[in-house]
């Protein structure tokens, strides 16, 4: 027979196929590649899990036989999650995308020991793009394209998925689908005796099954909402009024020794980010973070806790008047503090210097501090599309100024949203002139550094929160002449410092370390005591009094004298220093 005769144009293209080195091509059916990508998995992308089951050997040690059986068991569970993505046209991509997610995300619990439940999941999709470049680096892509790129390169090119023929290949699948449903219903029967007790006491591990808590985390907040009832809005603030402090009117100028009228109140609360109330200096803390604070008599509270232990749960919740309970139990979405104190009269205004206000700001006068600020401002104070807090204060006349005539009429709450100690970048939460503790941890990868160097940049950005609310301090000062002032700050939630090998914030309330809900308050009394009759000295004596984010909506509608249906005087932190008050 006669060879094939090529065409000028063909000839090169045959003659290049002939050269080309020849790879063997692995023939598999889905079913069994969902199979290895399954044991993959369990082997090589659930270190964090494994891990952790060994450190509670001492507590509850697993026989050889209980452990094969969990390995059993976990394969199978994944092997059905990737049988569920396995149908043409889908099957390589979605393995694909669970394979790097399963990477990306052992590599977090590996490097800060953290957790990916829904809370967590919520959080990283409304981080801004600073945060998420600081979590970015070499470390995370070279684990990603270890633990991920072989085997997503073996199924793109290594390996021929065979065509599924239905009438053939349908009855194999399912029963091997049965067959792994079978092994994770007995297995986990025959596992409940050795495996309830650790999970029992230490809830975190069922959240390090990977990639199965991702996908039930990211599928709870994705797809739930979907099918379940938008919560109503409803208004709480139709009966919010001033007190009886108002009455008297605005302060006018008058001649000399003429006059008695009361100032209108102006309050600056600080929603602090990240910070350790045990790493405040003013509580007791041997490194002296806050000297600036310190000098300016403020009161410190030195037992308080969170409503949450990530911005997203706490902000929310610390704003409202639910507390910590009836918030994450409610039916309804309700108006907030800023809401009443709005609707009562007062100019109310939100500054934010980090992601957002989560929803609390939305009925009231907000700004993005760098999108605001002069050019100047944002070269002085600002960085990587990253600025330091204090890029706030140089804003504070010109957001005053906006509420002037309600400020000047009624009076005025400004709300700064810090950046504060937000990791893992901590060591660009400091001025140079701000760091006082050296050497410090100046990479976002924090288990790469000694325990005394991330302490060293954790108390950095301290320092500089310090020198943030002093500034704000000193400012409030200049406007004595025509307001009553004061100050508030409040720490959304704690961090963790790589104790017990935990990094970062986030974990679920009920398993998180008190570090990372242990919070700081503090107050700059100024003049603003004065007008609810609250005795300074009282408040300094209660220090140790408990308080958690429950007790700052009461707190701030009694220092403001604000009147409403919502106000609780068993939470104001301040009515036992003051006379008995109506509501």
């Amino acid at each position: 027979m006669n060879a094939p005769i090529l065409s000028p144009a063909a000839a090169p293209t045959a003659a290049a196929q002939r050269l080309r080195p020849r790879f063997p091509r692995l023939n598999l059916a889905p079913r069994w590649a969902a199979l290895a990508l399954a044991l993959w998995c369990t082997i090589g992308l659930n270190q964090a899990w494994w891990a952790r089951l060994a450190q509670l050997s001492q507590e509850q040690s697993l026989s050889t036989a209980e452990q094969l059986g969990t390995a059993l068991v976990l394969t199978a569970a994944t092997y059905l999650w990737f049988m569920l993505l396995s149908w043409p046209g889908v099957r390589k991509v979605g393995w694909s995308v669970t394979l790097a997610t399963a990477a990306a995300v052992q590599y977090f619990m590996l490097r800060y020991g953290i957790v990916v439940d829904s809370s967590m999941v919520r959080n990283a999709l409304q981080t801004n793009t600073s945060e998420t470049m600081a979590l970015l680096g070499s470390g995370l892509l070279v684990h990603v394209l270890l633990y991920a790129g072989l085997p997503i390169a073996l199924l793109w090119g290594g390996v021929r998925l065979r065509p599924t023929a239905w009438r053939r290949d349908l009855w194999r699948s399912a029963l091997l689908v049965l067959a792994a449903m079978g092994m994770v219903v007995g297995g986990g029967k025959l596992l409940y005796k050795p495996m309830a007790p650790l999970v029992r006491n230490h809830t975190e591990i069922r959240y390090l099954l990977n990639p199965l808590a991702t996908v039930v985390s990211v599928g709870s907040v994705t797809l739930k909402p979907l099918f379940k009832t938008k919560r109503p809005f409803q208004q709480i603030s139709e009966d919010a009024a001033l007190g009886s402090s108002y009455a008297a009117g605005p302060i006018r100028p008058t001649v000399a020794g003429a006059g008695t009228a009361r100032k209108p109140p102006l309050l600056v609360l600080v929603v602090g980010e990240t910070a350790r109330s045990d790493h405040f200096g003013l509580n007791g803390y041997p490194r002296n973070t806050t000297p600036e604070l310190e000098a300016r008599h403020v009161i410190s509270w030195r037992n308080v806790r969170s409503c949450g232990t990530n911005t997203l749960a706490s902000v929310p919740c610390m704003f409202s008047h639910l507390g910590k309970e009836g918030f994450e139990g409610r039916k309804f979405e309700y108006e907030n503090l800023l809401d009443v104190l709005q609707h009562a009269g007062l100019g109310v205004d939100w500054l934010d210097n980090q992601a957002g206000c989560k929803d609390v700001c939305n009925r009231v006068a907000h700004a993005q501090a760098d999108q605001i600020a002069s050019a100047g401002a944002v070269h002085q104070w600002c960085k990587d599309d990253e600025c330091l807090d204090q890029i706030m204060v140089d804003l504070l006349d010109q957001r005053l100024s906006a509420l002037h005539q309600a400020g000047e009429r009624k009076g005025a709450v400004l709300v700064l949203h810090q950046m504060g100690s937000h990791g893992p970048a901590y060591y660009r939460r400091s001025a140079q002139a701000n760091k006082r503790f050296t050497p410090e941890c100046a990479t976002h990868v924090t288990s790469d550094c000694s325990r005394g160097e991330l302490v060293n940049v954790y108390d950095n950005s301290i320092v500089e929160t310090d020198r943030f609310i002093s500034r704000t301090i000193d400012w409030l000062k200049t406007q004595q002449d025509r307001f009553e002032t004061g100050l508030i700050y409040l720490s959304d939630h704690g961090e963790s410092l790589g104790e017990n090998g935990l990094y970062l914030h986030g974990l679920p309330y009920v398993i998180a370390p008190d570090v990372q809900k242990h919070v700081p308050w503090v107050l700059w009394p100024g003049t603003l005591l004065e007008r609810t009759q609250v005795a300074e000295r009282c408040l300094r004596a209660g220090t140790d009094a408990p308080l958690t984010h429950d007790h700052l909506y009461h707190t701030v509608l009694g220092l403001l004298d604000v009147r409403s249906h919502t106000y609780q005087p068993t939470l104001d932190a301040f009515a036992s220093c003051r006379p008995a008050r109506s509501t």
